[in-house]
């Protein structure tokens, strides 16, 4: 009995390592790094004496951290989180689901999680997408400037 139960967990061992080596590791996106990001975006924005929401979500598009400047239009703060969701669950810039309905093609505005709309960029390590960043408040290219200082700070 001692050595089938001792072949049993020998075999499980076994098992738990090759099922462990399929399994690949993932990056994610910390709180630490998440503040540093919303930080050098809230610096920038600061900088340029504009009162914008800085949103940080993680790969998944759920969010993370929450900065709104002093002033900032309410509506900033759903249309912020939007820009970044749209950014992580995409893996790219919203800004391109905005030229896409520029360039005539509305479709995308059926996009389910898509917030068409520029100001979202993707946070990338080693070219994998660990979350997004997403500022609104602002003309379109500020805000994603805002997002760009943002993002060079992960």
């Amino acid at each position: 009995m001692k050595r089938l139960l001792a072949a049993l967990t020998v075999t499980a061992m076994l098992g738990g390592a090759s099922l462990a080596a399929d399994l690949p590791t993932k990056v994610v996106l910390t709180l630490a790094a998440a503040a540093r990001v919303a930080a050098a975006a809230e610096a920038e924005a600061v900088r340029r004496g504009k009162p914008v929401v800085v949103a940080v979500v993680d790969d998944g598009g759920n969010l993370l951290l929450l900065h709104r400047l002093d002033d900032t239009q309410v509506a900033s703060v759903e249309v912020g989180i939007g820009k970044a969701r749209t950014a992580a669950i995409f893996r790219r810039p919203s800004r391109d689901f905005e030229e896409q309905v520029k360039n005539g093609r509305v479709a995308a505005l059926g996009l389910p999680g898509a917030t068409p709309l520029q100001g979202g960029l993707p946070l990338l390590v080693d070219g994998r997408c660990v979350g997004a960043i997403g500022v609104s408040g602002d003309s379109p290219q500020v805000d994603e400037d805002i997002a760009k200082a943002g993002a060079a700070a992960l």
